[in-house]
C-alpha cells in the first residue's frame, strides 16, 4: 500500500517552503511597520470555545478530537443506539481543531485583558483546519495571516488596513488588486427601506451572488426566500451600480435617506473613501461594493474583501471587517474590535500564476569538505568548527565516496567551493580550496582559508 496524506492537505518541497516563507515574512514585516504584535494560540482549543461561533454550516466544518483513552465510556447508549451522531460528539470530544485565529483571538484578550495594553494591535500567522470539500485554492489544512486592533472605534482603523493590504500586495509585486469594500449598516438599511429586516440574511447571501449567477437568478432566490416582487423592485439600482466611488455612496445616501442606520453606513465608507482617496494607494484599486455580504454573523461596519488582478481566476486573497462585541461572546461586552486576513495559499498560487516568485536561494553550505577517509574527515570537522563560528555555512561530505559523486553533490546544489584535504594537506596543516565558479585551486592555511571563502 503505498504511503498518502489526507486529502485537503500538501507536502511542502524547499522551493515551496521558500516561496511560503518569502511571503510570510513580507507580510509580518508590513505588520510590524504598522505597529502590530505577534501572538501565536494552541492549534486545538475546547470545544467549547469554538462551537456556535461559525453558524450552524461552520460547526460543521469544526474538526473534532476524540476524549484521550475509551472515549465512548462516557457516551449515552441510547445516543449511540440511535446513532444521534451530533449529540454523541458533545460526549466524545472536548477538544477541537481551530477553525480559524479570530475567535481564538478573542479568547486570548479576554483570558488577558488585564495583561493586554488597549487599543491593542496584533498579529498572527498560524494554520487552521476545516473539514471543507477541497479545490483549487480550499485546503483543509492552511495558513491564515490575520491583523486585528481591538479597543478602538476610530475608523483611521479601516483605512490604516487598505493601507496595509496595498502595502502588502505591492512588495509582493501582486499589482492592480482590487479592495471592496462595503458596510453592514448599509446593508441593514437596505432591508430596513424594502421592508425586509427579518430576511436580512436570506437577502444579502442572494445579493452577494450577483456577480456569479447574474441578476436574474439573484432575483429567483430572494423570491424563493419569501423576499416580495415589490421590495426586489425598490433595490433594482443596486444590481447596476457601475459608476465612481462617489457615485455609488451618493446613490446610496438617496436609497437610504429614510433609514438612520443605512445613512451611517454610508458616512462611515465616505470617511474611509475619501481619506483613503487623499492618501494615495501604491497599486491597489478600493472598490465600494454593495452586494459585499461576509461574516454578516459577526461584522457590525465594515467589510472588505480582496480580489487578484483581473484575468485570474481564484476566490478571495483576503478578508476582514469591523466587530462591535466580538469577545461578548466569551463576557467582555463593548469591546470594538476590526481586523483583516490575507489569504497566503491563495496568494502563492496566484504568484505562482502570474511568474512573481524572485528566485529563491534555497538554504546551502558555502563550502563542501570532500571526504577521503577518517583522519581526513576529523582533520576537516575541525576546520569546519572554525568556518562556522565566523557563520560560514559548511559541510562535510558523509561518506567516503568516489570523488565524481561528491562533486556531483557540490555542482547539484550549486555550492560556491569545495576544499580537499588528502593525506599531504594533513601532514602539512593546510586545505585545497577550490572555487567551483571559476575552477580556480590554491592551497591554503586555515586562516587564508577562512578569508578567501568569506
Amino acid at each position: 500500500m503505498k504511503p498518502s496524506i489526507p486529502k485537503g492537505t500538501r507536502d511542502f518541497s524547499p522551493t515551496e517552503v521558500a516561496n511560503r516563507t518569502y511571503i510570510m515574512n513580507t507580510i509580518k514585516t508590513a505588520f510590524e511597520t504598522f505597529g502590530f504584535q505577534p501572538i501565536e494560540t494552541p492549534s486545538f482549543e475546547n470545544s467549547s470555545t469554538l462551537m456556535g461561533k461559525y453558524g450552524e454550516e461552520g460547526d460543521r466544518l469544526i474538526f473534532k478530537i476524540l476524549n484521550s483513552g475509551d472515549f465512548l465510556k462516557k457516551a449515552d447508549e441510547k445516543l449511540l443506539s440511535e446513532k444521534e451522531s451530533t449529540k454523541v460528539t458533545a460526549q466524545i470530544s472536548e477538544k477541537a481543531l481551530r477553525y480559524d485565529l479570530t475567535v481564538p483571538f478573542a479568547r486570548y484578550v479576554v483570558q488577558h485583558q488585564n495583561e493586554i495594553t488597549f487599543p491593542f494591535k496584533r498579529y498572527q500567522v498560524q494554520p487552521v483546519w476545516r473539514a471543507d470539500r477541497p479545490q483549487k485554492g480550499r485546503f483543509r489544512e492552511f495558513f491564515q495571516c490575520d491583523a486585528d486592533v481591538v479597543g478602538s472605534k476610530s475608523l483611521w482603523q479601516e483605512v490604516e488596513f487598505i493601507k496595509l493590504y496595498d502595502t502588502v500586495f505591492s512588495k509582493l509585486g501582486l499589482e492592480k488588486t482590487t479592495i471592496k469594500i462595503n458596510n453592514r449598516k448599509i446593508l441593514s438599511g437596505i432591508a430596513e427601506v424594502i421592508g425586509a429586516q427579518d430576511k436580512l440574511i436570506d437577502f444579502t447571501v442572494a445579493l452577494d451572488k450577483l456577480d456569479k449567477i447574474g441578476q436574474e437568478k439573484v432575483e429567483t432566490e430572494m423570491l424563493a426566500k419569501g423576499i416580495t416582487q415589490e421590495a426586489i423592485q425598490k433595490v433594482q439600482p443596486l444590481f447596476s451600480f457601475d459608476g465612481t466611488n462617489e457615485e455609488n455612496l451618493d446613490a446610496l445616501a438617496a436609497m437610504l435617506q429614510s433609514s438612520e442606520e443605512g445613512i451611517k453606513g454610508v458616512e462611515e465608507l465616505c470617511f474611509v473613501i475619501n481619506s483613503v482617496s487623499e492618501l494615495g494607494l501604491a497599486s491597489a484599486n478600493l472598490e465600494v461594493d454593495v452586494t459585499l455580504a461576509r461574516g454578516l454573523n459577526y461584522y457590525t461596519g465594515a467589510i472588505f474583501e480582496v480580489s487578484a488582478p483581473e484575468g485570474v481566476k481564484m476566490g478571495s486573497i483576503g478578508g476582514g471587517g469591523r466587530y462591535d462585541d466580538l469577545t461578548g461572546i466569551f463576557g467582555l461586552k463593548d469591546v470594538s474590535g476590526v481586523g483583516i486576513s490575507f489569504g497566503l495559499d491563495r496568494i502563492y498560487l496566484v504568484l505562482e500564476e502570474l511568474g512573481l516568485f524572485k528566485s529563491v536561494d534555497l538554504p546551502k553550505p558555502k563550502v563542501l569538505f570532500i571526504n577521503f577517509g577518517d583522519a581526513e574527515a576529523l582533520y576537516s570537522m575541525k576546520a569546519i568548527a572554525e568556518l562556522r563560528k565566523q557563520n560560514i555555512k559548511s559541510e562535510l561530505y558523509p561518506d567516503a565516496a568516489k570523488m565524481k559523486k561528491q562533486m556531483n553533490y557540490a555542482n547539484k546544489r550549486e555550492i560556491e567551493f569545495v576544499v580537499l584535504v588528502g593525506s599531504q594537506e594533513v601532514e602539512k596543516q593546510e586545505y585545497t580550496l577550490k572555487n567551483m565558479v571559476s575552477g580556480e585551486q590554491t592551497k591554503c592555511s586555515l586562516s587564508e582559508l577562512i578569508e578567501k571563502i568569506k
